[in-house]
């Protein structure tokens, strides 16, 4: 019943903002109409966002690890490019807006969700154990995407402030899908072990389970997609709002992309705080380490895509705070899961890091 209703008024707003919304959109001068409008469209995208992590989380139950995180994985990540370009096409002018949104989610999930989850299970469950493989593919795919991403764009001498040539954008476009490519086939495939409990039996001493059945897993497919759609057709009011709303109350413009990636994110990333609380540290690390390993993979070449085609300069090199800030975490990153268990030590760590990015938004 509760999914029912969660589609009928996500629906019944796309029908709301179809047939008034230029109207509506058209004078957002009053603070109070344009707050309501925001909290309207805001409630909407995020309760069907967790009719999304629902209903993949169903397909997760019927198909098994790790095809189950990836279906959620990608979902969110659509969903993420779909905001992004959205804003972008609204606002004209938002060349470092993808950059904050990678930047964002990158921060949000490896730090302020990682760390709360670490901190949660290490208090409830002392220590947590997990596939070591797993995080190490993982972070060997992250670290180079994030690099090619946020980095070598300050350091070339073709363009300036972090911007690309028409040439670097598209190479490294392909480059960043072929690798992002090849993991989906090692995490699909022949080494999909490594995304598992590291305990867990193997496909031979398994016991035999009832395969899928195909009407079950349509119906959650296609009630997935009914999800999906009404986020992406109130995109484009919600990027006027949020452009508007920024621009009115003079707020940093890396609190754009900060807002887009909570929202996307907040669904999956409480899936991923109740996996850790019932001792599942696995699923939580495929969740936020598959995040942040998709962002980048299908969020560059796509608001490189936008602007190439739209003739928008995107700028991708981060500030050198930030550079520092990504580095440490990749580092601490590389840290935390280079060994078989958790504590409430890393969780606190990452945690601290994750506050020291929020203060540097409204404070660089």
């Amino acid at each position: 019943m509760g999914g029912i209703l969660r589609l009928v008024v996500a629906w019944a707003t796309v029908g709301a903002f179809t047939w008034f919304g230029k109207g509506w959109l058209a004078d957002l001068a009053s603070p109070l109409w344009a707050t309501g409008l925001f909290a309207w469209l805001l409630g909407a995208i995020l309760w069907a966002a967790f009719g999304v992590v629902h209903e993949a989380e169903e397909l997760a139950e019927r198909l098994g690890e790790p095809l189950g995180t990836l279906v959620l994985t990608l979902s969110i990540v659509v969903i993420e490019v779909v905001l992004v370009s959205a804003v972008m096409l609204s606002a004209k002018d938002a060349p470092t807006l993808g950059r904050d949104t990678m930047f964002a989610v990158l921060m949000i999930v490896l730090n302020g969700v990682v760390g709360l989850g670490l901190l949660i299970g290490g208090i409830r469950h002392h220590q947590q154990s997990y596939n070591l493989q797993g995080a190490s593919a993982f972070l060997a795919v992250i670290i180079p995407l994030t690099t090619i991403a946020l980095v070598i764009p300050n350091f070339t001498t073709s363009t300036s402030d972090g911007t690309l040539t028409t040439l670097q954008a598209v190479t490294f476009s392909v480059f960043t899908v072929a690798l992002y490519g090849v993991f989906l086939l090692i995490q699909t495939g022949r080494h999909s072990d490594f995304f598992k409990e590291s305990g867990a039996a193997t496909a031979a001493d398994a016991p035999k389970r009832p395969p899928p059945e195909a009407g079950q897993i349509l119906r959650h497919f296609v009630l997935l997609i009914a999800n999906i759609l009404p986020i992406v057709l109130l995109s484009k009011s919600l990027a006027t709002i949020l452009d508007h709303g920024i621009a009115a109350l003079g707020a940093p413009s890396a609190l754009g992309g900060v807002l887009i990636a909570a929202i996307v994110f907040t669904p999956e990333a409480i899936s991923a705080l109740k996996a850790i609380a019932r001792n599942e540290l696995q699923r939580a690390i495929n969740l936020c380490l598959g995040a942040a390993t998709s962002t980048v993979g299908l969020t560059v070449p796509a608001i490189l895509a936008v602007g190439l085609i739209t003739g928008q300069t995107v700028v991708l090199g981060l500030k050198p705070t930030e550079m520092a800030l990504l580095t440490v975490t990749l580092i601490l990153s590389t840290l935390t899961f280079s060994g078989l268990r958790t504590t409430v030590l890393e969780g606190a760590v990452h945690l601290i890091l994750f506050f020291v990015y929020v203060v540097l938004i409204f404070s660089p």
